[in-house]
């Protein structure tokens, strides 16, 4: 069993290329507002108009609804996180603050949606569909059941604040590693089982490049990375589909039904985990993931909080 068919060594290159490439855009979109707005506001403008019509229209790997839908949820979110971080007063506003958590379950419930929309495709993986081959099977099933528990484990937002540094990162303290690792291993199920041939790059590398600045640069900050890494690689992949498709960095899937299986399998059973540890918090504590935070007993959380 393998994830893929072959990775040559210059793919490999390649990814470490891409995966250093997003983390120093991103460095680029904390440095403040000016450059941020020119990366998620100015230029998405310019491409909407005289790029993206041609390269990722009907036919290409990018035209789906999926594809354009994304690239737009992940750069609201950018400029929705800019708000709260730049406008004066903005993070007290207690539905201000509830922005964050819509904007990343509506990115979720969007894959979710994917995931259980290929299932009914019928794909067997030897005819493309919407541009990308595809097996359907129930780890569509799975993983979009996974997807559905992420969301429901989101918590505290009221908890969230912007540091006081000339950054002004979004930090959220209630958002933790190990919700951070099941996400991550279910979107790289989604990607893998839905457009598998990107994943290579738009799942593996692009979910490493929020996390490791979410671990080690600016931690509490992983939503902030995670959109504006997203963002600038939908941007990317707009604007050159043949990158992940037909160029010689290319990286094909395998479509191993016990691949499909395994990725969906480890993602359901991370978000279970998750999910029993969080209300397990809740009942123990009578706190209330809606209106409070889940975690302030942990340290993890403690370390984020401390920058209030």
């Amino acid at each position: 069993m393998s994830l893929y068919q072959t990775i040559p060594w210059y793919s490999v290159l390649m990814w470490f290329g891409v995966l250093v490439g997003l983390m120093l855009f991103n460095e680029l979109a904390r440095l403040g507002k000016w450059p941020a707005l020119v990366l998620f506001l100015v230029l998405p403008l310019i491409l909407t108009f005289t790029v993206w019509p041609q390269t990722a229209g009907e036919g290409s790997s990018v035209g789906t609804w999926f594809h354009w839908a994304k690239v737009y949820s992940s750069l609201a979110g950018c400029l929705g996180f800019m708000a709260l971080r730049f406008i004066k007063g903005a993070d007290k506003n207690k539905w201000f603050l509830f922005f964050p958590a819509f904007i990343l379950a509506l990115n979720i419930g969007e894959a979710v949606a994917r995931d259980f929309q290929v299932y009914f495709l019928n794909a067997d993986g030897l005819v493309p569909v919407d541009g990308v081959y595809m097996r359907s099977g129930v780890w569509n099933l799975m993983n979009g059941v996974a997807g559905i528990l992420n969301i429901v484990t989101i918590s505290g937002w009221a908890g969230i604040f912007i540091s006081k540094d000339k950054k002004r990162d979004m930090l959220w303290p209630d958002m933790l590693w190990f919700w951070i690792i099941a996400y991550d291993l279910w979107n790289f199920a989604y990607v893998y089982n839905c457009v598998g041939d990107h994943s290579f790059y738009a799942g593996a590398a692009l979910l490493v490049s929020c996390t490791i600045p979410a671990f080690f640069i600016r931690k509490g900050a992983w939503l902030q990375h995670r959109a504006q890494t997203l963002a600038i690689w939908m941007m990317f992949v707009m604007c050159f589909p043949d990158f992940v498709d037909n160029s010689i960095f290319a990286v094909k899937a395998s479509l191993d039904p016990n691949a499909l299986f395994l990725v969906s399998f480890l993602a359901l059973a991370a978000n279970i985990a998750v999910f029993v540890f969080h209300f397990a918090k809740v009942f123990k504590y009578n706190r209330s993931p809606i209106r409070a935070e889940v975690y302030p007993d942990l340290a993890a959380y403690r370390a984020i909080a401390a920058g209030r």
